[in-house]
Protein backbone atom coordinates (compact mmCIF):
# COMPACT_ATOMS: atom_id res chain seq x y z
CA UNK A 1 0.00 0.00 0.00
CA UNK A 2 1.26 3.44 -0.70
CA UNK A 3 1.50 6.15 1.43
CA UNK A 4 -0.86 8.49 -0.30
CA UNK A 5 -3.59 5.67 0.03
CA UNK A 6 -3.63 5.82 3.77
CA UNK A 7 -4.08 9.53 4.13
CA UNK A 8 -6.79 9.61 1.98
CA UNK A 9 -8.04 7.36 4.78
CA UNK A 10 -7.57 9.81 7.32
CA UNK A 11 -8.75 12.62 5.78
CA UNK A 12 -10.78 12.44 2.50
CA UNK A 13 -9.94 14.92 -0.49
CA UNK A 14 -14.04 14.86 -1.12
CA UNK A 15 -16.31 17.04 1.23
CA UNK A 16 -19.99 16.94 1.44
CA UNK A 17 -21.08 20.43 0.71
CA UNK A 18 -23.78 19.54 -1.98
CA UNK A 19 -25.46 17.61 0.86
CA UNK A 20 -25.57 20.00 3.00
CA UNK A 21 -26.59 22.72 0.76
CA UNK A 22 -29.31 20.47 -0.05
CA UNK A 23 -30.58 20.41 3.61
CA UNK A 24 -30.35 23.66 4.25
CA UNK A 25 -33.13 24.48 1.08
CA UNK A 26 -35.29 22.12 2.08
CA UNK A 27 -35.32 23.58 5.98
CA UNK A 28 -35.88 26.96 4.94
CA UNK A 29 -38.76 25.66 2.66
CA UNK A 30 -40.23 24.05 5.30
CA UNK A 31 -40.06 26.69 7.60
CA UNK A 32 -41.63 29.42 5.58
CA UNK A 33 -44.38 27.24 4.65
CA UNK A 34 -45.23 26.67 8.33
CA UNK A 35 -44.29 29.57 10.21
CA UNK A 36 -44.18 31.79 7.19
CA UNK A 37 -46.91 35.07 6.77
CA UNK A 38 -50.34 33.61 5.15
CA UNK A 39 -50.80 34.49 1.69
CA UNK A 40 -53.47 37.27 0.88
CA UNK A 41 -56.80 37.25 -0.94
CA UNK A 42 -56.26 38.56 -4.25
CA UNK A 43 -58.64 41.41 -4.32
CA UNK A 44 -61.86 40.61 -7.24
CA UNK A 45 -61.02 42.10 -10.44
CA UNK A 46 -63.46 44.95 -11.54
CA UNK A 47 -66.82 43.78 -12.98
CA UNK A 48 -66.89 40.66 -11.04
CA UNK A 49 -69.18 39.19 -8.52
CA UNK A 50 -67.26 37.88 -5.14
CA UNK A 51 -68.51 34.37 -4.18
CA UNK A 52 -69.94 34.58 -1.27
CA UNK A 53 -68.73 33.17 2.11
CA UNK A 54 -70.07 30.02 2.97
CA UNK A 55 -72.49 30.28 5.40
CA UNK A 56 -71.79 29.03 8.83
CA UNK A 57 -74.00 26.45 10.16
CA UNK A 58 -75.74 26.77 13.42
CA UNK A 59 -78.28 24.56 15.46
CA UNK A 60 -81.74 25.77 15.82
CA UNK A 61 -83.87 23.52 18.06
CA UNK A 62 -87.54 22.52 16.13
CA UNK A 63 -90.36 24.53 16.89
CA UNK A 64 -93.45 22.31 17.55
CA UNK A 65 -96.23 22.66 15.27
CA UNK A 66 -99.38 24.55 15.88
CA UNK A 67 -102.40 22.54 15.77
CA UNK A 68 -104.40 23.38 12.13
CA UNK A 69 -106.78 25.93 12.16
CA UNK A 70 -109.87 24.81 11.14
CA UNK A 71 -112.10 26.73 8.35
CA UNK A 72 -115.23 28.33 9.49
CA UNK A 73 -118.27 26.94 7.33
CA UNK A 74 -119.34 29.34 4.84
CA UNK A 75 -122.51 31.37 6.18
CA UNK A 76 -126.03 30.13 4.87
CA UNK A 77 -128.03 33.24 4.03
CA UNK A 78 -130.79 34.06 6.47
CA UNK A 79 -133.24 33.77 3.42
CA UNK A 80 -131.67 30.43 2.82
CA UNK A 81 -131.91 28.57 6.41
CA UNK A 82 -134.95 26.18 7.18
CA UNK A 83 -136.72 26.35 9.89
CA UNK A 84 -135.08 23.09 11.66
CA UNK A 85 -131.99 24.99 10.81
CA UNK A 86 -133.10 28.43 12.44
CA UNK A 87 -132.30 28.12 16.70
CA UNK A 88 -135.34 28.15 18.37
CA UNK A 89 -135.80 31.32 21.04
CA UNK A 90 -136.03 30.59 23.95
CA UNK A 91 -137.78 32.55 26.90
CA UNK A 92 -135.75 34.45 29.34
CA UNK A 93 -134.38 32.56 31.90
CA UNK A 94 -136.56 33.35 35.37
CA UNK A 95 -134.13 34.73 37.80
CA UNK A 96 -132.71 33.66 40.41
CA UNK A 97 -134.00 33.98 43.97
CA UNK A 98 -130.81 36.17 45.21
CA UNK A 99 -131.46 38.34 41.79
CA UNK A 100 -135.56 38.44 42.31
CA UNK A 101 -134.73 39.60 45.98
CA UNK A 102 -132.51 42.47 44.68
CA UNK A 103 -134.86 43.55 41.81
CA UNK A 104 -137.69 43.55 44.36
CA UNK A 105 -135.72 45.51 46.93
CA UNK A 106 -135.25 48.19 43.93
CA UNK A 107 -138.94 48.51 43.28
CA UNK A 108 -139.94 49.21 46.35
CA UNK A 109 -136.98 51.72 46.50
CA UNK A 110 -137.87 53.24 43.54
CA UNK A 111 -141.86 53.39 45.45
CA UNK A 112 -140.55 54.44 48.69
CA UNK A 113 -138.91 57.64 46.67
CA UNK A 114 -142.42 58.66 44.58
CA UNK A 115 -140.54 56.59 41.41
CA UNK A 116 -144.30 54.79 40.87
CA UNK A 117 -143.86 54.83 37.43
CA UNK A 118 -140.07 53.40 37.36
CA UNK A 119 -141.50 51.04 40.43
CA UNK A 120 -144.06 49.94 38.22
CA UNK A 121 -141.77 48.97 35.25
CA UNK A 122 -139.63 47.32 37.35
CA UNK A 123 -142.65 44.99 38.73
CA UNK A 124 -143.69 44.15 35.09
CA UNK A 125 -140.01 42.95 33.93
CA UNK A 126 -139.69 40.76 36.60
CA UNK A 127 -143.75 39.67 36.08
CA UNK A 128 -142.61 38.70 32.57
CA UNK A 129 -140.10 36.36 33.94
CA UNK A 130 -141.91 35.00 36.78
CA UNK A 131 -142.13 31.32 37.33
CA UNK A 132 -142.76 31.43 41.13
CA UNK A 133 -146.71 31.61 41.24
CA UNK A 134 -147.02 32.33 45.15
CA UNK A 135 -144.20 35.47 44.72
CA UNK A 136 -145.73 36.51 41.03
CA UNK A 137 -149.62 36.62 43.28
CA UNK A 138 -147.53 39.45 45.37
CA UNK A 139 -145.87 41.43 42.10
CA UNK A 140 -149.57 41.12 40.40
CA UNK A 141 -150.61 43.35 43.78
CA UNK A 142 -148.02 45.48 43.80
CA UNK A 143 -147.77 46.36 40.00
CA UNK A 144 -152.37 46.55 40.43
CA UNK A 145 -151.56 49.04 43.16
CA UNK A 146 -148.90 51.25 41.63
CA UNK A 147 -151.08 51.55 38.12
CA UNK A 148 -154.34 52.32 40.12
CA UNK A 149 -152.38 55.63 41.64
CA UNK A 150 -150.77 56.10 38.19
CA UNK A 151 -154.18 56.56 36.45
CA UNK A 152 -155.92 58.41 39.76
CA UNK A 153 -153.33 60.76 40.34
CA UNK A 154 -151.98 63.73 38.12
CA UNK A 155 -148.52 61.52 38.33
CA UNK A 156 -147.17 61.87 34.59
CA UNK A 157 -147.14 58.35 32.82
CA UNK A 158 -146.49 57.37 29.47
CA UNK A 159 -150.37 56.08 29.38
CA UNK A 160 -151.01 60.03 29.98
CA UNK A 161 -152.00 63.04 27.76
CA UNK A 162 -152.00 66.60 29.33
CA UNK A 163 -155.19 68.37 27.40
CA UNK A 164 -155.77 72.02 27.29
CA UNK A 165 -159.16 73.15 27.77
CA UNK A 166 -160.62 74.43 24.36
CA UNK A 167 -163.78 77.43 25.15
CA UNK A 168 -167.19 75.29 24.82
CA UNK A 169 -165.64 71.90 25.98
CA UNK A 170 -166.97 69.81 28.44
CA UNK A 171 -166.14 66.94 30.52
CA UNK A 172 -168.13 64.33 28.87
CA UNK A 173 -166.67 65.54 25.57
CA UNK A 174 -163.02 65.80 26.70
CA UNK A 175 -163.22 61.42 28.56
CA UNK A 176 -165.12 60.53 25.02
CA UNK A 177 -162.16 62.19 22.85
CA UNK A 178 -159.48 60.01 24.48
CA UNK A 179 -161.29 56.64 25.51
CA UNK A 180 -161.42 57.48 29.00
CA UNK A 181 -164.25 57.54 31.70
CA UNK A 182 -165.65 61.11 33.41
CA UNK A 183 -164.84 59.41 36.80
CA UNK A 184 -161.40 58.57 36.00
CA UNK A 185 -160.74 61.97 34.48
CA UNK A 186 -162.72 63.73 37.82
CA UNK A 187 -160.44 62.00 40.12
CA UNK A 188 -157.16 62.45 37.98
CA UNK A 189 -157.49 65.60 38.22
CA UNK A 190 -159.60 66.47 41.62
CA UNK A 191 -162.48 68.00 39.66
CA UNK A 192 -164.99 68.63 42.24
CA UNK A 193 -167.64 70.24 39.66
CA UNK A 194 -167.73 68.85 36.55
CA UNK A 195 -169.76 71.72 35.31
CA UNK A 196 -167.21 74.94 35.97
CA UNK A 197 -164.38 73.74 33.64
CA UNK A 198 -162.98 77.14 31.93
CA UNK A 199 -160.85 78.13 28.68
CA UNK A 200 -157.22 76.97 29.42
CA UNK A 201 -157.37 74.76 32.17
CA UNK A 202 -154.63 71.77 31.78
CA UNK A 203 -156.18 68.01 32.48
CA UNK A 204 -154.09 65.08 32.88
CA UNK A 205 -156.09 62.50 30.85
CA UNK A 206 -155.61 58.61 31.00
CA UNK A 207 -155.76 57.34 26.73
CA UNK A 208 -154.66 53.24 27.26
CA UNK A 209 -157.17 51.28 26.41
CA UNK A 210 -158.64 48.77 28.90
CA UNK A 211 -159.97 45.47 28.21
CA UNK A 212 -161.24 42.58 30.56
CA UNK A 213 -160.18 38.41 30.78
CA UNK A 214 -162.34 36.55 32.97
CA UNK A 215 -161.15 33.01 33.52
CA UNK A 216 -164.14 30.72 35.40
CA UNK A 217 -161.59 28.12 36.15
CA UNK A 218 -159.65 30.00 38.47
CA UNK A 219 -162.56 32.93 39.40
CA UNK A 220 -160.03 35.82 38.14
CA UNK A 221 -160.18 38.81 36.40
CA UNK A 222 -157.44 40.94 34.83
CA UNK A 223 -157.60 43.79 33.67
CA UNK A 224 -155.42 45.16 30.91
CA UNK A 225 -154.05 47.96 29.46
CA UNK A 226 -153.18 48.64 26.34
CA UNK A 227 -152.41 44.49 26.39
CA UNK A 228 -150.21 45.27 29.59
CA UNK A 229 -150.63 43.53 32.62
CA UNK A 230 -152.89 46.54 34.72
CA UNK A 231 -154.33 44.84 37.86
CA UNK A 232 -156.29 41.37 38.54
CA UNK A 233 -159.36 40.83 40.71
CA UNK A 234 -160.75 38.07 42.43
CA UNK A 235 -164.41 37.03 41.08
CA UNK A 236 -167.17 34.77 41.82
CA UNK A 237 -168.44 33.56 38.62
CA UNK A 238 -171.91 30.98 37.37
CA UNK A 239 -172.74 27.94 39.26
CA UNK A 240 -173.19 25.10 37.01
CA UNK A 241 -170.82 26.71 34.33
CA UNK A 242 -173.96 29.22 34.01
CA UNK A 243 -171.47 31.97 33.36
CA UNK A 244 -171.43 32.08 29.43
CA UNK A 245 -168.10 32.07 27.71
CA UNK A 246 -167.09 33.88 24.52
CA UNK A 247 -166.68 37.64 23.74
CA UNK A 248 -168.76 40.77 24.93
CA UNK A 249 -168.37 44.50 25.29
CA UNK A 250 -169.76 46.94 28.36
CA UNK A 251 -172.35 48.28 26.54
CA UNK A 252 -174.09 50.32 29.65
CA UNK A 253 -173.37 50.89 33.08
CA UNK A 254 -175.15 51.99 36.22
CA UNK A 255 -174.55 53.09 39.72
CA UNK A 256 -176.69 52.22 42.80
CA UNK A 257 -178.45 49.64 40.46
CA UNK A 258 -181.79 48.48 40.46
CA UNK A 259 -181.85 44.70 40.39
CA UNK A 260 -185.19 43.65 38.25
CA UNK A 261 -186.43 40.07 39.84
CA UNK A 262 -189.35 38.31 37.94
CA UNK A 263 -190.10 41.74 36.26
CA UNK A 264 -190.14 43.28 39.15
CA UNK A 265 -188.13 46.29 39.93
CA UNK A 266 -185.89 45.82 43.17
CA UNK A 267 -184.55 49.41 44.52
CA UNK A 268 -181.15 49.88 45.48
CA UNK A 269 -180.83 50.47 49.58
CA UNK A 270 -177.05 50.54 50.27
CA UNK A 271 -177.69 47.74 52.93
CA UNK A 272 -176.31 44.61 53.41
CA UNK A 273 -179.82 43.01 54.72
CA UNK A 274 -181.75 44.53 51.47
CA UNK A 275 -182.97 42.51 48.97
CA UNK A 276 -181.33 43.90 45.81
CA UNK A 277 -178.16 41.45 45.44
CA UNK A 278 -176.34 43.56 43.02
CA UNK A 279 -174.32 45.38 45.24
CA UNK A 280 -173.25 49.10 44.36
CA UNK A 281 -172.26 49.02 40.12
CA UNK A 282 -173.72 47.06 37.51
CA UNK A 283 -172.04 46.86 33.95
CA UNK A 284 -174.04 45.13 31.21
CA UNK A 285 -172.43 42.60 28.58
CA UNK A 286 -173.32 42.16 25.18
CA UNK A 287 -172.02 39.55 23.13
CA UNK A 288 -169.97 40.09 19.96
CA UNK A 289 -168.57 38.32 17.17
CA UNK A 290 -169.60 34.34 16.99
CA UNK A 291 -170.99 34.38 20.80
CA UNK A 292 -174.52 33.44 20.68
CA UNK A 293 -176.50 36.78 22.07
CA UNK A 294 -177.50 36.43 26.11
CA UNK A 295 -179.28 38.58 27.61
CA UNK A 296 -179.30 39.55 31.35
CA UNK A 297 -175.78 39.13 32.34
CA UNK A 298 -172.94 41.46 33.56
CA UNK A 299 -170.77 42.44 36.18
CA UNK A 300 -171.89 43.45 39.61
CA UNK A 301 -170.87 44.07 42.88
CA UNK A 302 -172.08 41.63 45.86
CA UNK A 303 -172.81 41.93 49.60
CA UNK A 304 -172.21 38.61 49.46
CA UNK A 305 -168.76 38.32 49.77
CA UNK A 306 -167.82 34.75 51.31
CA UNK A 307 -169.15 34.06 46.97
CA UNK A 308 -165.92 35.44 45.68
CA UNK A 309 -163.74 33.34 44.50
CA UNK A 310 -166.50 30.69 43.56
CA UNK A 311 -168.92 29.62 41.20
CA UNK A 312 -172.12 30.32 42.88
CA UNK A 313 -173.73 32.99 41.08
CA UNK A 314 -176.82 32.74 39.09
CA UNK A 315 -174.38 33.42 36.32
CA UNK A 316 -173.26 36.92 35.88
CA UNK A 317 -169.36 38.12 37.42
CA UNK A 318 -169.33 39.08 40.82
CA UNK A 319 -166.85 41.34 42.70
CA UNK A 320 -166.10 42.59 45.83
CA UNK A 321 -168.55 46.12 45.99
CA UNK A 322 -164.81 48.37 46.34
CA UNK A 323 -163.05 46.36 43.22
CA UNK A 324 -166.20 46.68 40.89
CA UNK A 325 -166.90 50.36 42.14
CA UNK A 326 -162.62 51.01 41.07
CA UNK A 327 -163.16 49.04 37.70
CA UNK A 328 -166.67 51.09 36.93
CA UNK A 329 -164.73 54.20 37.82
CA UNK A 330 -161.51 52.77 35.14
CA UNK A 331 -163.02 51.31 31.98
CA UNK A 332 -165.26 53.30 29.88
CA UNK A 333 -168.35 51.70 27.59
CA UNK A 334 -167.15 49.62 24.98
CA UNK A 335 -164.80 47.85 26.66
CA UNK A 336 -163.61 44.74 24.98
CA UNK A 337 -164.56 41.36 27.43
CA UNK A 338 -163.51 37.88 27.42
CA UNK A 339 -164.59 35.16 29.02
CA UNK A 340 -163.19 31.83 28.97
CA UNK A 341 -163.42 28.29 30.76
Amino acid sequence: MLLRDLEDYREPRRKPWLLLILLVVLGGIVLHRYWGPTEAEPEPREGTVPEPAPPVLQYTPPTPEAPPVPEPAPEVPTSEKTPSEAPPEQPPPPPKRDDLGAHIGEARALEKSGAVVAARDKYLSLLARMRDRKLGMQIEDAIGRLNVAIATTPQPAPEKKVHIVKPGEFIQRIAKKYGTTVELLKKSNSITNPDVIRAGDRFVVWTARFSLSVSKKRNEMVLWADKKFFKKYRVGTGKYDRTPSGTFIVSDKDKEPVWWKNGQAIPYTGKPDGENILGTRWMTLRATGDTPDVRGYGIHGTWEDDSIGKSESAGCIRMHNHDVEELFMLVPLDTPVTIAD
